[in-house]
């Protein structure tokens, strides 16, 4: 895991060489694909929770939950191709720059304010699902193992 968690690292810094602006690091210099944006949104979607809950939504659910996880990426490819022309078209890079040149920066505001307050607390959610599996795995304590998986986010993303 470390090994390829190293890898990732290492491909992004020779990916990004060469990166000197918003532009090119937020939209790759408006000249990625549509089918490698459609990946990456999809890739954005999963976390530890998906990879946690879907065996269980599997067993529960039975072939209904297939519905979803199949419908997910027909969503994605249909957005790629109707909201990222229309970003580019429109020279925006986030769905809030749309807003406020579609109608106003009260809507802009609105609109990141609650997505924002959606991801705080997904985010904490996604920290505590797998800490409380690692904990019982690993014999730590909950608080640890939440403060390491936080560590180590930080470190990732920074």
């Amino acid at each position: 895991m470390l090994g390829f968690l190293a890898f990732v690292v290492i491909y992004g810094i020779i990916k990004t060489r060469g990166t000197n602006d918003v532009d090119s690091f937020i939209r790759a210099g408006r000249k990625t694909p549509w089918w490698t944006i459609t990946l990456s949104i999809m890739a954005t979607q999963a976390s530890a929770i998906t990879f946690l809950s879907t065996p269980g939504q599997a067993y529960v659910d039975g072939m209904r939950f297939v519905q979803f996880y199949l419908g997910l990426p027909v969503a994605m490819i249909i957005l790629s191709i109707t909201a990222v022309p229309l970003y580019h078209k429109l020279n925006v890079y986030t769905a809030y720059e749309y807003l406020e040149k579609r109608f106003d920066l009260k809507n802009r505001t609105l609109g990141s304010i609650l997505f924002l307050s959606q991801r705080v607390l997904a985010a904490g959610f996604t920290i505590y699902a797998p800490a409380l599996i690692l904990s019982v795995i690993l014999g730590w304590q909950l608080d640890l193992t939440i403060l390491i998986i936080g560590f180590t986010v930080i470190l990732y993303t920074t």
